[in-house]
């Protein structure tokens, strides 16, 4: 079992129904859905959020104003006067804050002297951030994934190059981008509420009430969203940095440790950055073995902002290079998505699937500081052993073949038959990315000069934990010293002279040639 409450997940709860969402198209829609039926409460955490969202855009990406999530939540606060409305989101720091056009000082402006309370949370570390992406109603619903209710976030499956409904309030269409979100109902939507209430307690210093909905109205699930899962246990990870009272707590990376380490047949991975040693050093070792499983890897060809351009793209290509190192036997593939058009789909979400025995999907990035230094939350289903979980895996496969099937612009039906004639994942994508413009291109290290060296070896914007966030000098040391901690194996292999140079030296690109045979082959975090 891998989900072990107090090691790798923080409780094991029941889910009445489950179901992911792929993109926030999908996401708004749904959350717009339940709010509208709640009778108690809505209260979401996020890292970002902005009052001008539109949930539903119109053909021209605009819509009429009670359609913007500020006001919906305002007309929904005044129209049902015992409805409690709570909006938790992280204080952003100035250079964050003023890349998306001062959204707190909007919100702000947006819900003063109105029934809905909005708060800034600052209860972390120096540097950190509270990245928890959780949206609760009544306690009976809830979505947790790697999605923020803002207006760079919206986006369809089909990630059209020049989507009008991507418009932003202030001119100009964002870039695509993938997202994923779960959405659960039953006893894990009231621990969600659960965590809720303790980062408001954390943030404000003030208690709030278990919420009390009508029990006659109907559940506030989504209207026509399938139930994907049913009666399944979802475990809850976490990250939370060690913080004046509050101790760390590192469920999120135990819990990819631990799938990493159970593995048979495949590792799927959609992430926004690779960047973590720790996991890095773990893929590695599960490479090097003759019969360990495929691993595959999806993520943006380059991230959007230039501060992590600069740090997490440079640290993941160091990354990428010592993984292809360890590759002897041709089971590694890393790709990044485009449009038909060969436009750079941003990959955010953060999401897992372990030989479809388990899945998570949650805010956890694969770097350091999403392991011990900002908060995160995860929610993960894991199959009952047998007979009793073939429902739950063929969920669970359903899940991946959808999300591979609409990043190759094929169908679900297309991959499924592709996966079964050649055997494996990166073998399927090769035998249907096969058009003129590629949809999943292979992305590997880049050459690194000595400044971007430098910056991959202390992972500077990096922290591992509060200890050496303002003190980069000491970071390698922490890593190794926690690799030794959690995996003595995993230290020794990292501190291998023969991995030293596993990147390139310049800047010059390094994307290979050909595709690997299949049968051989401190600062602040930007969101």
């Amino acid at each position: 079992m891998l989900l072990r409450p107090g090691e790798t997940c923080w409780r094991r709860a029941s889910a009445d129904r489950a179901s992911v969402l792929i993109d926030s198209a999908a996401y708004f829609a749904a959350a717009k859905s339940a709010m509208a039926k709640a009778t108690a409460s809505i209260h979401l955490l996020g890292w970002a959020f902005d009052p001008l969202t539109q949930l539903e855009p119109d053909a021209q990406g605009g819509g009429p104003l009670d359609d913007r999530i500020g006001d919906f939540l305002k007309d929904l606060a005044l129209s049902r006067p015992g409805l409690d409305v709570r909006v938790l989101i992280w204080k952003s720091a100035l250079p964050i804050a003023a890349s998306q056009h001062f959204f707190p000082h909007r919100a702000r402006a947006c819900f003063r002297n109105t029934p809905v309370t909005f708060r800034l949370d600052a209860a972390v570390p120096l540097g950190a951030c509270h990245h928890q992406k959780v949206l609760v109603i009544d306690d009976r619903v809830a979505f947790c994934g790697g999605g923020d209710i803002t207006t760079d976030r919206w986006d369809t499956p089909e990630h059209l190059d020049d989507d009008q409904r991507r418009r932003m309030p202030f001119g100009g269409i964002h870039d695509p981008r993938h997202e994923v979100m779960m959405c659960v109902e039953g006893e894990a939507a009231q621990a969600l509420g659960e965590l809720f209430r303790r980062r408001w307690r954390r943030a404000t210093a003030a208690d709030l009430p278990d919420p009390a909905p009508d029990d006659r109205a109907p559940s506030p699930w989504p209207d026509g969203l399938a139930s994907q899962f049913a009666g399944v246990t979802v475990g809850i990870a976490r990250t939370e940095p060690a913080w004046r009272r509050y101790p760390e707590v590192r469920e999120s990376e135990a819990l990819h440790l631990a799938g990493i380490a159970a593995a048979k047949r495949h590792i799927y991975l959609e992430n926004q950055y690779v960047a973590s040693p720790v996991i890095g050093e773990a893929l590695a070792a599960r490479l090097e073995e003759k019969d360990g499983p495929e691993v595959v890897i999806v993520s943006t060809e380059h991230s959007p902002s230039w501060f992590d351009r600069m740090t997490m793209d440079k640290t993941r290509s160091a990354l990428l290079g010592r993984l292809q190192a360890a590759d002897k036997w041709g089971r590694f593939h890393a790709y990044c998505p485009e449009t038909k058009a060969g436009k750079t789909i941003i990959v955010h979400c953060k999401a897992t699937v372990i030989d479809d025995e388990l899945l998570r999907v949650g805010s956890t990035n694969l770097n350091m500081r999403s392991a011990g230094f900002d908060s995160e939350c995860d929610l993960a289903i894991e199959a009952e052993a047998g007979p009793a979980g073939a429902a739950t895996r063929a969920a669970i496969a359903s899940h991946r073949t959808r999300t591979l099937a609409h990043f190759l612009g094929r169908t679900p039906a297309e991959v499924d038959a592709a996966i079964a004639s050649t055997g494996g994942l990166a073998a399927a994508i090769e035998a249907l990315d096969t058009g003129p413009q590629r949809r999943l291109r292979r992305l590997g290290p880049v050459r690194i000069g000595p400044v971007a060296r430098l910056i991959a070896t202390f992972h500077l914007g990096d922290p591992t934990a509060p200890t050496d966030s303002w003190r980069p000098w000491r970071r390698r040391a922490a890593i190794i010293a926690y690799l030794d901690q959690v995996a003595p194996e995993l230290a020794a292999a990292a501190l291998s002279p023969k991995h030293a140079a596993s990147a390139p030296t310049d800047e010059a690109s390094a994307r290979p040639a050909s595709p690997p045979s299949l049968h051989d082959e401190d600062f602040i975090q930007s969101d």
